[in-house]
């Protein structure tokens, strides 16, 4: 999935595309290195594209005090940016991956050790953002990274485990997906000022959005070409990571689930990975994830109850359910 949802209600607030330029001038500026090959390796991603949705989380939640968003705001959302893409360069390495976002990934063109070592340069650039916005903000993020690796560790001790309990998956997204929406959506309330149970309100919602962003994007990963993925289709199966269609789809049991099982446990060829793509598309694991997508999407919108009326509350409300609504679900 690209990064963001389409026609998200997030992008049609008034004065959005000015705050998405702020946005992206400020990204661009956060990469920039003395070294221009640096600079070149660490931009990568950025001029890759993306939607940029973490900092127009922070944005969006900066602007329910019912002022524009301050600087902080943007600053505070590019710095959870950055460490997205920080853990990208990083995941790549780990599978090996030659493309992402539609262009070869930084480990294919540059080599590990230089994808490495930008993620870490993009890590750093978020902290000292986040350093610059206040002692909490710095204090938040740098417990968030801590959850991505945890939620990854959680995700990587399961490769190729046909056993993997749905506890390990949910646990293992919510750290390494939804913390850095939660933690966006903080920040966004932190610097707007708003009244501590609004903060938590946020926090909250960004949580519960994260949790639908990866349970789609782990739909569309099944149920996608790799020209609208932009990265090869079944790349989780390959990989060795079962998440919730496929886990679903094994729990079956009966013919369905113990054919998947059979093919699973171990790398794929392409055969094969296309042979489980078909038993999963075919079954009942894409709707049933999608079900538990709109349980998330319910505690998002319920979270918005305790936020202040007006058009940024109506854009977050309304976020969940047009990003689940954009993956394909078989009837």
């Amino acid at each position: 999935m690209s990064d963001g949802a389409v026609r998200s209600p997030l992008f049609t607030l008034p004065a959005m595309d000015v705050d998405r330029e702020r946005v992206e001038l400020a990204i661009h500026e956060a990469v920039r290195s003395a070294d221009p090959y640096l600079t070149e390796i660490a931009s990568h991603l950025v001029v890759a594209g993306g939607k940029r949705l973490r900092p127009i989380v922070a944005v969006t939640a900066a602007q329910l005090a019912g002022q524009p968003a301050p600087d902080d705001a943007v600053r505070g959302g590019v710095a959870c940016e950055l460490v997205h893409l920080g853990s990208l360069y990083h995941d790549d390495v780990i599978d090996e991956a030659d493309t992402r976002r539609g262009v070869e990934t930084v480990n294919a063109k540059w080599g590990n050790l230089q994808a490495i070592l930008a993620g870490d340069f993009l890590l750093s650039r978020a902290s000292e953002i986040a350093a610059s916005i206040g002692t909490e903000v710095a204090g938040l993020l740098a417990r968030t990274i801590g959850w991505l690796c945890e939620g990854e560790i959680e995700q990587l001790r399961h490769t190729y485990d046909v056993a993997r309990s749905e506890e390990s998956y949910l646990v293992s997204i919510q750290g390494k997906t939804a913390s850095l929406y939660g933690t966006a959506a903080r920040i966004g309330g932190i610097v707007g000022e708003l009244e501590r149970p609004q903060v938590d309100a946020l926090t909250a919602w960004g949580n519960a959005f994260g949790m639908v962003f990866q349970i789609v994007d782990d739909i569309l990963d099944i149920t996608d070409t790799t020209e609208q993925l932009g990265k090869p289709v079944g790349h989780d199966l390959v990989e060795g990571v079962y998440t919730l269609p496929v886990l679903r789809t094994l729990a079956l049991g009966r013919s369905v689930g113990e054919e998947l099982a059979s093919l699973l446990g171990r790398p794929l060829g392409v055969a094969e990975r296309d042979k489980a793509l078909a038993i999963v598309r075919a079954n009942e694991g894409v709707s049933s994830a999608a079900v538990t997508a709109r349980q998330y999407v319910a505690a998002a919108e319920e979270a918005c109850d305790d936020l202040p009326p007006g058009p940024a509350t109506d854009a977050l409300h309304g976020a969940p359910q047009a990003l689940l609504d954009s993956a394909v679900i078989p009837a």
